[in-house]
């Protein structure tokens, strides 16, 4: 019996996978997506291998790890609202892409360095005003920090673009709605290269975000060295929602969403928790993504439209089945 929730959950993932590579403008047989996989002198080969294929692995990986980072941020902080972009990640990341935009600088990374550079200066930001008396990080102010940091940068995205010409303000509105319609196998390398690391630390440290959500003194008094392990989680969830924010946009409510969602069917502890969330939020976001390329073909809607469409519905239902 302990095989059946992991095997319906694996089933789920490869249909998702499936469904991902299946939908889109111009619909391909299940198939002919398996011959474009393996046989590159196949019709469908351009479509499932150079455009659907890394579209569907990124948005995989994107959605598990914000969801991974939304769990960990939970825990640590102490409390159920806390998600990635809470943090001031995306008022930064969006201030660095727009300002890259008004500016109109060249090559296909502009945009994608500019966000991650802007997210990484919010993440200091935010860091040091956390940091209180002894340096200690202090997770009350660490999340109203973030929630003035990204006021400020959010303030300053649409001073920009205010004063942008109209093709500019359209792209730079695009691109904070977040989506994968430029998705390629490079800026899947990409992220995976830059989230690895920080997921497996996270992954590490399951032991030490179950203490910490017991509350800091008995952790403490278990033997957790809550200060570190604070600061290694922040980082390490930084690290992944700059990285995601840099190849996609902004894509909300997934880290939000859908470790409450997990929490409902699948035991606390973060050993167990932590890969569910990022499988859960990996689908989550490819069936997202095959909504925003479908629902009203051959246009495409932002990803980030539909997960807040999606996701503000489905939190409001999961908390009030909390509150009872």
């Amino acid at each position: 019996m302990r095989l059946v929730g992991p095997l319906a959950l694996l089933t789920a993932m490869v249909a998702c996978l499936t469904l991902g590579l299946v939908a889109g403008s111009v619909p391909v047989s299940i198939r002919d997506v398996w011959s474009g996989l393996w046989d590159s002198s196949s019709a469908a080969a351009p479509i499932v291998r150079e455009l659907r294929a890394p579209r569907v692995v990124l948005a995989f990986l994107v959605g598990g790890s914000l969801g991974v980072c939304g769990a960990a941020l939970q825990a640590m902080i102490g409390n159920p609202l806390a998600e990635p972009y809470l943090l001031g990640l995306s008022g930064g990341a969006g201030l660095g892409a727009v300002s890259a935009i008004a500016a109109r600088l060249a090559g296909p990374w502009a945009v994608p360095v500019a966000a991650f550079v802007g997210a990484l200066v919010a993440v200091a930001l935010v860091y040091r005003l956390s940091v209180v008396a002894g340096r200690r990080l202090d997770p009350a102010v660490l999340l109203l920090s973030g929630v003035v940091v990204g006021s400020f940068a959010t303030a300053l995205v649409s001073a920009i673009m205010a004063v942008s010409d109209a093709s500019g303000v359209r792209s730079a509105f695009l691109w904070l709605l977040g989506g994968f319609g430029t998705t390629s196998w490079r800026s899947v390398g990409i992220f995976a290269s830059y989230g690895i690391v920080p997921l497996g630390f996270i992954g590490w440290n399951a032991r030490g975000l179950d203490l910490i959500a017991l509350g800091e003194e008995p952790a403490s008094h278990l033997g957790q060295d809550v200060e570190r392990t604070r600061k290694v989680v922040y980082l390490c969830t930084a690290l992944l929602t700059a990285a995601s924010v840099a190849v996609c946009g902004i894509i909300g409510f997934v880290g939000l969403v859908v470790p409450h969602a997990v929490r409902l069917i699948v035991r606390p502890l973060h050993r167990v928790l932590l890969p569910v969330v990022f499988l859960v939020g990996g689908c989550f976001l490819v069936l997202s993504d095959v909504i925003a390329r479908t629902v009203v073909r051959p246009l495409e809607l932002p990803v980030g439209v539909v997960t807040a469409l999606v996701g503000v519905p489905l939190f409001a239902v999961l908390l009030r089945r909390t509150l009872r």
